[in-house]
């Protein structure tokens, strides 16, 4: 028998690959399918089952595109419907993977059909946990996902109460888990960077797998916190469950074209077409076309063109560092953007031979921020999210999360200079590009965010004064 986890940093997601006897299963795979198809191909084995925990709200999963090229039987947990044919299956059902048996453990509360797969070795021994959003590492999945008609945030939490204490609880010690996602993901509140764990030992150190916890305490400490969900949840849940989601392919052929400068202008200006550039933040800086946004690949990539861009048909054109052209399309396509329609060949260089208009940010270094709030004439914003925020900040910094920019646009002067920073400064570039794009000039960029403002001796206060979040 055979497991390997296949993680996506960027995503902060796990798919499983299990092969027993020459029959292979997948867990939750990614939009791009050919990685699995070539694993089992290499090791002479067979794609049997495509396992679903459930419909996934942060990425668009491969299962359709997988099932057509292998003949697969794509398998959900009970109560899951689709425009494409799947096995429902039931509570308890099994299903024969060469020598091994997987069971479907029916686990609502992140969403209605959440399910968890056990594996059962050739001696009948439970030893793994295939987990979804139900568990993770250090959490369980947020329960306000699905909420719909007279089903609240707390109906789904109790039910993900009953479904730990009921289906996962009870499993022996030694199971080892193997969750859906790690730390980074929006899908939960307080992740591990571990990716997997014993079941004995998260019953130890996981808050909400406390003995002596009530249904009631459980309710409020995983519905607490909750930040409003990123705006392209619901919309990858539709391409999940829709017939009509194509594979990465075709998206990968029209999206790796190279546009020369001419055309990518004309597809910028005419045509409607976002310009986005993915290259590293500091080189964004110094030279960019004039209303372009930067979201850097290196960075959590796709997670924030899906926060951030609403509308997944929005036509893309980008830049990139050469030879990442097809990295860019992938994971914009893992997220549901799949109207990217080619890159500007020859990157920004080709852009200012032609002559064209370039714009720059400013970007200064934290001792350049320090000498201005001695000096007291400094404005702050601090675009972190508010737990970041109120752990430690500067005094009198403003709490405006890149995650709401569009809702907090409005606290924003433009006739006012302001000090941007994050974390380490990735957040305040993407921040600080679009102020840019909509006309906002006196923006600073803070180099090195918060951990280069605390080596500069800048002092920072947990204090949250009220006004100075929403």
């Amino acid at each position: 028998m055979k497991i390997d986890q296949i993680y996506t940093g960027c995503l902060a997601q796990g798919a499983y690959y299990i092969e027993s006897d020459g029959e292979v299963a997948i867990i939750d795979p990614l939009r791009e399918t050919q990685p699995y198809v070539d694993m089992a191909e290499k090791n002479n084995a067979k794609i049997k089952y495509i396992f679903e925990t459930h419909f996934h709200a942060d990425f668009v999963s491969g299962h359709l595109d997988l099932a057509q090229k292998t003949g697969a039987t794509i398998v959900y947990g009970p109560g899951a419907t689709t425009e494409f044919a799947i096995h429902q299956a039931a509570d308890g059902e099994e299903f024969q993977l060469g020598k091994v048996k997987i069971r479907v453990l029916h686990t609502p509360g992140h969403t209605l059909e959440s399910s968890c797969f056990l594996l059962i070795d050739e001696k009948g021994k439970e030893q793994a946990l295939f987990s979804g959003d139900t568990l993770f590492i250090g959490d369980v999945g947020r329960p306000d996902l699905a909420q719909k008609g007279d089903i609240t945030q707390e109906m789904l939490a109790g039910m993900l109460y009953d479904s730990l204490r009921s289906k996962i609880m009870t499993l022996p010690d030694d199971v080892t888990v193997y969750p859906a996602h790690g730390a980074g993901s929006a899908c939960g509140k307080n992740m591990s960077k571990e990716t997997t764990d014993s079941l004995g030992n998260q019953k130890k150190v996981n808050y909400a797998l406390r003995a002596d916890m009530s249904k009631e305490e459980f309710i409020k400490e995983v519905t607490d916190g909750l930040l409003p969900p990123p705006q392209y949840f619901a919309q990858n849940v539709a391409m999940n469950k829709s017939a009509q989601t194509h594979g990465v392919d075709k998206i990968l052929e029209r999206g790796k074209v190279a546009l020369d400068v001419e055309t990518f202008e004309a597809m910028a200006n005419h045509e409607g077409a976002l310009v986005l550039d993915t290259r590293k933040p500091q080189e964004f800086a110094s030279g960019f076309i004039p209303n372009s946004i930067f979201i850097g690949v290196d960075g959590s990539f796709a997670p924030w063109v899906g926060a951030l861009i609403p509308d997944l048909q929005q036509p893309i054109v980008f830049i990139a560092e050469e030879g990442r052209e097809e990295e860019v399309v992938t994971r914009l396509s893992r997220v549901g953007y799949d109207n990217t329609l080619g890159y500007l060949e020859g990157g920004i260089e080709a852009w200012k031979k032609a002559g064209k208009e370039v714009d720059t940010i400013t970007s200064v270094k934290a001792e350049v921020l320090k000498e201005k709030l001695e000096e007291g004439s400094a404005n702050v914003l601090d675009v972190r999210k508010p737990g970041e925020y109120e752990a430690e900040h500067i005094e009198k910094a403003k709490n405006t999360p890149l995650d709401f920019i569009n809702d907090e646009m409005h606290r924003i002067e433009k006739d006012t200079e302001y000090y941007i920073h994050c974390a380490g400064g990735y957040r305040s570039m993407i921040f600080s590009s679009i102020l840019k794009s909509r006309g906002y000039d006196k923006i600073i960029d803070v180099q090195g965010g918060v951990k280069a403002i605390r080596e500069v001796g800048i002092p920072l206060t947990d204090y949250v004064c009220p006004s100075t979040l929403k």
